[in-house]
């Protein structure tokens, strides 16, 4: 029963990771964009003097969509999928570091500790667990990659 829980799991959190990045990835050509997340970063603020806030948008959601087709190939092209997996943990390392820079994350203190937002705060922080996925996902997919004649 443990073993066929975890490949339901496994199933589960690769393909759900899939949908979520793709479904992300898509809506920034309709209308999601993350300037005001961008614009306060150090490390990436840069990027609108060199590109428009379309062409940032479209091109983050083209590497997010790249990112999960790459990762729905795991059963047929584990090296794809690993490829993948490590651009959606580079997107999400990106992504996190909006938690540290964006006005407006950490909206009280309760008793000494933050409490996040909800947005942006609580929006972001859903990204640890999808790291922690997409670094799942990396590991497992290098591993099928040897494992594999």
């Amino acid at each position: 029963m443990g073993q066929r829980l975890t490949g339901w799991g496994q199933f589960i959190g690769r393909y759900g990771l899939v949908v979520v990045l793709a479904w992300i990835g898509f809506g920034k050509y309709v209308k999601m964009e993350s300037r005001v997340l961008i614009e306060h970063s150090p490390l990436m603020s840069w990027i609108y003097d060199v590109l428009s806030v379309t062409a940032v948008a479209r091109g983050l959601g083209t590497m997010e969509i790249v990112a999960a087709l790459l990762i729905a190939l795991r059963p047929v092209w584990p090296r794809a999928s690993a490829a993948g997996s490590a651009l959606a943990v580079v997107l999400f390392l990106g992504t996190l570091s909006f938690l540290f820079t964006t006005p407006g994350v950490v909206a009280t203190h309760s008793a000494g500790l933050p409490v996040l937002s909800a947005l942006p705060g609580q929006f972001l922080l859903k990204d640890l667990v999808l790291i922690g996925v997409a670094v799942w996902s990396l590991g497992e997919s290098l591993g099928a990659r040897t494992a594999s004649p």
